[in-house]
């Protein structure tokens, strides 16, 4: 099932995350405790029983409160997979996808419906058959009650910001100067920092450093070294890659490749 990753935090006082993003659309839920979620630009308090959701690209981070223990779990889907998914099942006009407004669910029969989910994809005794259907059925489930509330229209990006976002996802892995940005962009250097924050929820370069770990969880993915995919991905040694990944990850690359099972 390469389309989805589950993961499981017991104990996530320690678990600090910086602002970030995930090509993925993600659905955790906190089984204890309670934390803070920022997204975009709001604050929720959630706790045990909450639902989170993060769209592809929307700027976001779970952190402790005040060192108290909370617990949680979180599943990344792949986006294209779900475009199709909610197309399939007559929640897309197109497959297209299409941002979902809702950011925390607090529905106990969704909630126990996720842990139940989560029990099947992590008992080795159950067949791909039977994982396969759990994730879907559940998944539409969740769409299904999520499509009583509409998207609210996001502010639309200049194109001159798009284009700059395609650049760095372009040359992430290149040594890029705000000159060159600039220069790409026609706009000087305090109104692009200024503008692209305001439209992706990162600086520039935040931008580009989140796109250099989404590469490396993909070269990881693949099983490459983490020595080799620090380098490959942008950064000039391993160990900042590894600093870097684990503060927008939670996990060290060799943690995360071992969870994949490398």
């Amino acid at each position: 099932m390469p389309y989805i990753e589950l993961r499981k935090t017991s104990d996530a006082r320690q678990v600090c995350y910086a602002p970030h993003s995930h090509t993925h659309w993600s659905l955790g839920a906190v089984t204890a405790g309670k934390s803070t979620f920022s997204y975009r630009d709001t604050s929720y308090n959630i706790s045990t029983g909450d639902l989170v959701l993060m769209n592809p690209h929307w700027v976001h981070a779970c952190n402790p409160i005040e060192n108290e223990p909370w617990a949680y779990m979180m599943l990344y889907v792949d986006t294209r997979w779900l475009t199709d998914l909610r197309y399939q099942a007559g929640l897309l006009a197109s497959l297209c996808w299409e941002d979902i407004a809702t950011a925390v669910i607090s529905q106990p029969v969704l909630y126990h419906g996720y842990r139940a989910m989560a029990a099947c994809l992590l008992d080795n005794q159950r067949s791909l058959l039977e994982k396969q259907t759990v994730v879907v059925g559940y998944l539409l489930e969740v769409l299904q009650w999520l499509a009583q509330e509409s998207c609210q229209p996001q502010p639309k990006v200049p194109g001159e910001l798009m284009a700059v976002a395609a650049y760095l996802d372009m040359h992430a892995s290149k040594e890029i100067s705000l000159a060159d940005l600039c220069a790409y962009s026609g706009y000087s250097a305090g109104h692009l920092i200024r503008t692209f924050k305001q439209h992706f929820g990162l600086t520039p370069h935040a931008y580009l450093v989140n796109r250099r770990i989404q590469l490396g969880q993909r070269e990881l993915k693949q099983g490459k070294p983490i020595i080799e995919t620090a380098l490959k991905v942008g950064f000039n040694d391993q160990p900042h890659f590894q600093r870097t990944f684990k503060q927008l990850v939670a996990a060290t690359p060799k943690q995360y490749r071992k969870s994949l099972g490398e």
